[in-house]
C-alpha cells in the first residue's frame, strides 16, 4: 500500500520526479519533497539564489543540483569559499590577474568569475565577505564586467550567482554588517 502511495505521489510531481540528482537528497518527508519541488523551480530561471541554513544542512548540494537542472548544467560550476579567502587576495582569486600586475604574477591568471563565464558562480558562506570585498562583488554582478589586476580592459561575462550562508543576512543587514544592495542582488530567490 505505502509502495503504491509513493508511486501515485511521484506521478503527481513531475517537476520533482524529473530533477536530475534527486536521489542524493535523503528522506522522504513532506518537506524534503517541498525542497525538491522549489529546486526544479529555481532551476528553470536564470535567477540568483540566496541558500541559507544551519552547517551540514546540504546547502552545497542544493546549489549543485540547480546547476545540474539548469540550462547551464553543461558550463562551468566555479565554488568560491568567502570565508577562506583572506582580504589581500579577494581581487586575485575573484577577478584573476595580468603577468607583472604584482610581485610574483608571473604569467596571467583567470579570477574566479571568468572561470564560471557562461556557467554558474556558487559563493559559499556569503555572511562571512568583509564589507570591502562586498563593495567589489556588488559592483562585478551588476555590471557582469571585470578587470584582471593590471589589465586596462574589462571583459564581459554571463554566469548565474548562487549563494549560501548560515548567518542571518536581514539581521546582518540591519546592524550594517552586510550591505543592503548586495543581499538583495543575491535573494532574488531565496
Amino acid at each position: 500500500m505505502q509502495q503504491a502511495v509513493a508511486m501515485v505521489a511521484e506521478r503527481s510531481n513531475p517537476a520533482q520526479q524529473s530533477l536530475v540528482g534527486a536521489e542524493r537528497m535523503i528522506g522522504e518527508s513532506q518537506v524534503i519533497q517541498d525542497v525538491k519541488t522549489y529546486i526544479g523551480k529555481a532551476a528553470a530561471s536564470d535567477c540568483s539564489v540566496l541558500i541559507t541554513g544551519e552547517t551540514g544542512t546540504g546547502k552545497e548540494l542544493v546549489a549543485q543540483l540547480i546547476q545540474q537542472n539548469s540550462r547551464r548544467r553543461d558550463k562551468p560550476f566555479i565554488c568560491v569559499n568567502c570565508a577562506a579567502i583572506p582580504e589581500s587576495l579577494f581581487e586575485s582569486e575573484l577577478f584573476g590577474f595580468e603577468r607583472g600586475a604584482f610581485t610574483g604574477a608571473h604569467a596571467t591568471r583567470e579570477g574566479k568569475l571568468e572561470q564560471a563565464n557562461g556557467g554558474t558562480i556558487f559563493f559559499d558562506e556569503i555572511g562571512d565577505m568583509t564589507l570591502q570585498s562586498q563593495a567589489k562583488i556588488l559592483r562585478a554582478l551588476e555590471s557582469k564586467n571585470v578587470q584582471r589586476l593590471g589589465s586596462k580592459h574589462t571583459r564581459q561575462l554571463d554566469f548565474r550567482v548562487i549563494a549560501a550562508t548560515n548567518c542571518n543576512l536581514k539581521s546582518q543587514v540591519k546592524e550594517a554588517g552586510f550591505r543592503a544592495d548586495l543581499y538583495f542582488r543575491l535573494s532574488v530567490v531565496s
